[in-house]
């Protein structure tokens, strides 16, 4: 119904902003991780937005990339996940870390938000783990809304999934590992090389 909001960035909330679009404040609920990425009291900010519609109430759920949304949307999708506990979710894991816990089996990681229990996590896991993808973890596609970059080639892609395999083989957490490869230069070109600049990051 309401697609995204665009407009001035007023005030910012423990859990949620405030958008002034053309004398109307929108009150928008945002996960943690999204509010620390945006820009400053006073400037424009586009978010794109999911309407929630309860009996008793109407609340809007924001994000500052139509990626995280989708995340989102799969989240509370799941059985026994609201809304609230969507948000939860992506404040305690961002949308790729969250992608990756899924596609590792990483229950744990996923339970450690506020409200979502160690069986919930695990029919999370379940339920997404057919509908993502390794790869989009690893690939930092560009998506338009000006926070993120692209500069990963399919063929990087490939060697930082092997070198992320190789972590977790070794006994790294699968979260940790993904986040340690992450970091790592474009321009390491061997999986090898990659895995020595990670290592470094997990110290």
């Amino acid at each position: 119904m309401i697609s995204y909001i665009r407009g001035e960035l007023v005030a910012v909330e423990k859990d949620k902003i405030v958008v002034d679009v053309n004398g109307v404040g929108w009150g928008i609920y945002m996960p943690e991780q999204t509010m620390g990425r945006l820009p400053s009291i006073g400037e424009e900010v586009k978010i794109h937005t999911y309407l929630n519609v309860r009996e008793d109430a109407m609340q809007l759920y924001g994000f500052c990339t139509r990626d995280d949304l989708e995340i989102f949307k799969l989240v509370i999708g799941v059985s026994g996940i609201g809304p609230k506990g969507g948000l939860n979710i992506l404040s305690s894991l961002s949308a790729d870390d969250l992608r990756f816990a899924v596609l590792s089996g990483d229950a744990k990681a996923i339970s450690a938000a506020p409200g979502i229990g160690k069986k919930t996590a695990e029919k999370l896991i379940i339920e997404l783990k057919d509908k993502l993808n390794l790869e989009e973890v690893l690939e930092n596609k560009a998506n338009g809304d000006g926070f993120q970059e692209s500069n990963t080639s399919g063929g990087t892609s490939e060697i930082q999934s092997e070198a992320v395999q190789a972590l977790v083989a070794l006994g790294y957490g699968s979260t940790e590992s993904l986040r340690a490869v992450k970091k790592v230069s474009a321009e390491c070109e061997t999986v090898e090389d990659v895995l020595k600049a990670a290592l470094k990051n997990l110290f």
